[in-house]
């Protein structure tokens, strides 16, 4: 089923309406679906690398967006809807210390943890099920999301399909190296 979920996305990316469906993609994916926006950022920046720029925000403003609706199952439906996604994914035990994480860095773990491979969705219903501030989840995801899809659309951008072979092998380390790059400017600022 994902691989053929997988081949579809690959190819609407190639259709006319591209940045429509990467935008229903960036949105549901945050919140329920299985497939992350990469699968079809890639390929549209690859084919269309002047665009760059507008793809990742696209990507990054409805994976937001979207991730208000995460956040209002945790909040609001986490008894219902929140619980059966935890499960789909099979994260129930690693759910349970991620919730009680988030009670003493909040908005740290939104902002590291979106910018990772890990399901976004399930970010976004830990912070609604813990009732993050809303305006921390909301920078902070800002923050993490823009980092992701920026950072992968300006790589291809920059080096094209060598790239992309090396970013699908190696998103963890890539993406883990950026957060700390990103967490020390952070630090270096705050002690200048």
């Amino acid at each position: 089923m994902i691989t053929r979920l997988y081949q579809w996305l690959m190819r609407l990316a190639a259709s006319e309406r591209a940045l429509l469906w990467l935008a229903l993609v960036s949105f549901i994916e945050a919140s329920v679906f299985p497939i992350p926006p990469d699968v079809m950022l890639i390929p549209m920046v690859l084919a269309t690398p002047t665009r760059w720029w507008r793809i990742a925000l696209v990507a990054t403003a409805a994976s937001v967006v979207g991730g208000w609706l995460g956040y209002g199952i945790g909040a609001l439906l986490f008894d219902t809807i929140g619980q059966k996604v935890i499960a789909f994914y099979h994260l129930e035990a690693g759910f349970a210390s991620f919730q009680a994480k988030f009670q003493e860095y909040g908005g740290w773990i939104v902002l590291a943890k979106g910018a990772t491979p890990i399901p976004f969705k399930l970010v976004t219903i830990a912070s609604g099920a813990v009732h993050l501030d809303p305006l921390v989840f909301t920078v902070s995801a800002i923050g993490s999301r823009a980092f992701r899809f920026f950072i992968v659309a300006i790589l291809l951008r920059w080096f094209g399909e060598p790239i992309r072979q090396f970013v699908e092998k190696r998103l963890v380390w890539v993406t883990t190296v950026g957060i700390v790059l990103l967490i020390g400017g952070f630090v270096v600022i705050r002690w200048l």
